[in-house]
């Protein structure tokens, strides 16, 4: 009889493993599913990204205003003839070409000052993420064989950024939001049909899915951009004897400041370390971002890219990188930001306030109080 009844207890035991794995599953696929839809992630992160690649685009903007006919307009060597050439065999498509006028291409560099003033304070940003993409991807096309990797990365931000809710925070959308529901009150909301309202949940579901998407796709762009270039590098044998920081110091093309480069390149021990400290940050950073040890990470890439900025002269290029890392900080983190911030601007205003001395305060005098005089018929009485 025991023998008889032992097969029947494995397989009740196999068919228990079997559910509780299914079940996992399930209850894995349902969290990532309420994940997506419930709600969308990283409001603050997808603003300070918005913030960022349109401070940065609108500064490169400025910076080669002197120079804009010879990268971008008639004046340039690359022609808007041998740009159409090249679009007809590459799929681009650039705004810029579309007339060879003088006057056509001042009125496009000034939509793009402009485009990208508001879509980083945050106005329509719906309307304007879409235009922003479209100035960036103008202006790569247009002089494309001047571009480098920060061009290529805000190019690919750009982009994915119109897929976002980049303006629930910190704009002037959310500004308008908050006005227009301090004005409502406790007005009721009109009653909606059922089919108003259902279009309404399902037009919500949509956006908070898409956004969703666009910022883990941001993620895994960042992520594969570090654990690609640190696998590129751990092949190259320079980095691999820790001299390839030695040999970028002293290439002209990247000697913003020569004095400064030769300074460093006298310390080649700490050279070696950086060389070494970079590739193990670069391909441990996909790893890292599920604990606290991103934190860490983070920090040191920020200096990493100060460093990139400084030494060789990069400074788009860092600044992209900067921005692009700040997906992976919680909303927590950029609300304690914002306390700080509110806490700070209340002491500031309190201390300028207060700031006034008053009859105690020791840098006055202290004034004489009322005067008593007497007179014989009424006797005592104050004046001033």
């Amino acid at each position: 009889m025991g023998n008889e009844q032992t097969p029947k207890t494995v397989s009740t035991s196999q068919e228990t493993v079997s559910a509780g794995a299914v079940q996992w599953t399930v209850d894995r696929i349902r969290t990532l599913r309420d994940l997506v839809t419930d709600r969308p992630v990283s409001l603050y992160a997808a603003s300070v990204l918005r913030i960022g690649y349109g401070l940065l685009y609108l500064v490169f903007l400025l910076r080669e205003f002197p120079h804009r006919h010879e990268i971008w307009g008639t004046s340039s060597p690359w022609t808007p003839a041998l740009a159409r050439q090249l679009f007809d065999q590459t799929g681009w498509n650039s705004i810029l070409t579309l007339s060879d006028s003088r006057a056509y291409f001042e009125l496009c560099y000034a939509m793009a000052l402009v485009t990208s003033a508001l879509f980083m304070l945050g106005w329509r940003t719906r309307l304007l993420s879409v235009l922003f993409a479209v100035v960036v991807i103008s202006f790569h096309a247009r002089a494309i064989f001047m571009t480098d990797g920060g061009d290529n990365l805000i190019l690919l931000m750009a982009v994915y950024l119109v897929f976002t809710a980049c303006g629930r925070r910190w704009s002037l959308d959310a500004r308008r939001g908050r006005i227009k529901a301090a004005r409502a009150g406790d007005t009721p909301e009109p009653v909606r049909s059922l089919s108003s309202q259902q279009l309404r949940d399902a037009r919500s579901t949509l956006t908070t899915v898409v956004h969703n998407c666009g910022i883990f796709v941001i993620a895994a762009q960042v992520c594969f951009l570090y654990g690609s270039t640190g696998l590129y590098k751990v092949q190259g044998a320079s980095w691999g004897n820790g001299t390839a920081l030695h040999y970028a110091l002293n290439l002209e093309l990247f000697q913003p400041w020569p004095a400064l480069s030769h300074l460093v390149d006298e310390y080649p021990v700490l050279i070696a370390l950086a060389c070494y400290m970079t590739v193990l940050l670069q391909v441990a950073f996909p790893f890292v971002l599920f604990g606290r040890l991103k934190y860490p990470v983070l920090s040191l890439l920020l200096c990493m890219h100060i460093g990139i900025a400084v030494l060789m002269g990069l400074p788009l290029f860092s600044g992209a990188m900067i921005v692009a890392d700040a997906v992976f900080l919680p909303d927590r983190f950029y609300r304690l930001l914002g306390r700080l911030w509110r806490r700070t601007a209340q002491r500031i205003g309190a201390g300028s306030t207060g700031a006034s001395p008053g009859p105690e305060s020791p840098l006055v005098p202290a004034q004489p109080g009322p005067v008593l005089t007497t007179t014989p018929s009424s006797g005592a009485h104050p004046q001033a």
